[in-house]
């Protein structure tokens, strides 16, 4: 059996039936026919290829050839604003090229028409959704934006909910949601480049800032990262990330994803970096700190002094869930002396018939509940909480009946997991599981000395992240005072003058003295 040949394979035979030249270069010939074998034949002949041939001009004198692919375009508008247009018969073109240039500048009226002398282009226009016209006799076509595939409407934000705070989320159209940007930054300085990534799928990347609040310099570095990429597609912004990262081998993210456009439009007026990739809700914010991992839209909407007993709730959680079950297996394994007697007693005799040591007990624990969550995560919404529930109580209960556990134990792996939820970002949550496990082994090895060396590992490493140039642990390493008002702490908004000083290169973003207070005395 004959192999089916690919239209890069294509792209050296056919020129010939297109250009009736043996150029290199697949530029559009005079022959409507040989254009049209050569696009069917680069598509494969696939069955979603519509194309409609007609005449237009006086009495017929012009044949052309209307060419989209079935699913990608709005088929009504194509057939009414194309279709339609080109079939009048008040048309009294005989000249081609000026039937092709009245098309171009008045006939054809979807937005965004453009004249292409390509082949390449032009298949690749089509593919794209776009709508192409071909006229006998021109060396040139015409792509029409037409597109209008299905898409999902506005939802709320299934990852990031908040009780205050816009419901709606950014969905698959990079169209939609560079237009959900434009509502709440309606200013022209707002500037959106396109490009494409991927060899064969594609993908548009948009790279989103604000002109003259962000620093240059960090959008040339997302430019030059973006340009770098040379692969088949890119499918999901995650991918992209794992391109553009800092730091590949580190288990903590330096870049920040989201579905929330407040959460996008609140980094762009920081003079930060937004990077929207078609065909996903996910955006990508850049330079990134730990910080904004622990911070959620929710915190700028509540007063001052809610935001932060939240987010102080919030650091608090974090590190529990990542030392609460190291600390434990090394104080009971090494250092029973720094607990109350009471308390060591009622441990030991929980621990009692216990056929592992503490570590091994841990490790079993955790596993466990890793395995509960991640079972709740894949299986189908109605069923997927109760199952992780009721699981969770069956086999705590099973393994202190059973003796493989200690009561005290599944309480603090129980604390942990509660703890982990609080991380308002996936990707963080599952770095600190991560480290969790290791900060285990060296308690169970150590002591508290090897929770401490741990520790200080850890704090090293996040000190020598950076996020597009930027320090990942900013302005905390190094000391920035006048970013401190938006880290652990949230003052109010009124205090909130200037912008992160190692992102933005502007000036404050609100005058002095908006305090409110209430009316002077009459």
């Amino acid at each position: 059996m004959r192999k089916a040949r690919t239209p890069r394979k294509l792209k050296r035979d056919v020129p010939e039936l297109a250009t009736g030249s043996s150029s290199d270069e697949n530029t559009i010939g005079p022959d409507l026919d040989c254009n049209l074998r050569w696009v069917e034949a680069a598509f494969g002949r696939s069955s979603d290829l519509v194309v409609r041939c007609m005449r237009t001009g006086l009495r017929g004198a012009i044949k052309v050839a209307v060419v989209h692919i079935d699913g990608l375009t709005d088929k009504e508008f194509v057939s009414r604003s194309v279709v339609s247009e080109l079939s009048e018969a008040t048309h009294t073109w005989v000249v081609p090229q000026t039937a092709l240039t009245e098309m171009r500048d008045r006939v054809l009226s979807p937005g965004g028409v453009r004249e292409v002398t390509s082949l390449d282009e032009f298949a690749a226009r089509i593919a794209s959704g776009d709508c192409g016209v071909l006229v006998d006799k021109c060396k040139s076509a015409l792509v029409c934006d037409t597109r209008g595939w299905a898409e999902r409407s506005l939802e709320e934000a299934s990852t990031e909910a908040t009780i205050r705070g816009p419901k709606e989320a950014f969905v698959e159209s990079i169209r939609t949601n560079t237009g959900l940007l434009r509502r709440r930054i309606r200013d022209p300085r707002l500037w959106i480049e396109e490009m494409e990534v991927g060899r064969i799928t594609k993908t548009t990347v948009a790279i989103v800032y604000i002109s003259g609040v962000v620093n240059e310099n960090i959008v040339e570095e997302c430019r030059t990262r973006l340009r770098r990429i040379d692969t088949d597609s890119i499918q999901e912004s995650g991918h992209l990330e794992e391109y553009i990262e800092d730091a590949p081998f580190s288990p903590f993210p330096t870049i920040l994803r989201t579905e929330r456009p407040d959460k996008v439009a609140g980094a762009l007026l920081e003079g930060r970096v937004a990077m929207i990739v078609d065909g996903t809700p996910f955006s990508l914010i850049v330079p990134a700190t730990f910080t904004m991992f622990l911070t959620t839209p929710e915190d700028y909407y509540e007063r001052f002094f809610i935001a932060i007993a939240l987010r102080v709730v919030r650091w608090i959680s974090f590190l529990m869930s990542i030392m609460l079950p190291a600390v434990y297996v090394a104080i009971v394994t090494f250092h029973q002396d720094l607990l109350p007697t009471q308390l060591v007693l009622s441990i030991a005799a929980q621990r009692e018939g216990i056929p592992f040591p503490t570590f091994v007990e841990a490790l079993l624990m955790e596993s466990v509940f890793e395995v509960l969550r991640e079972a709740g995560v894949r299986l189908p919404k109605i069923v997927g909480p109760a199952v992780s529930i009721i699981g969770g109580l069956v086999l705590g209960d099973v393994a202190i009946r059973s003796g493989l556990a200690s009561p005290a134990m599944v309480m603090v792996v129980a604390g942990t997991g509660i703890a982990s939820f609080a991380t308002p970002v996936f990707s963080l949550a599952i770095a600190a599981r991560l480290v969790r496990f290791v900060l285990m082994a060296l308690g169970g090895a150590l002591g508290l000395f090897g929770v401490a060396a741990g520790v200080l590992g850890l704090m090293i490493h996040l000190a020598t992240l950076r996020s597009f140039g930027v320090p990942y642990m900013e302005p905390l390493f190094p000391l920035v005072f006048s970013d401190l008002k938006d880290t652990l702490l949230r003052l109010p908004w009124w205090s909130l003058r200037s912008r992160p000083r190692l992102v933005s290169r502007a000036g404050p973003r609100q005058r002095p003295g908006l305090k409110p207070g209430p009316p002077p005395e009459r």
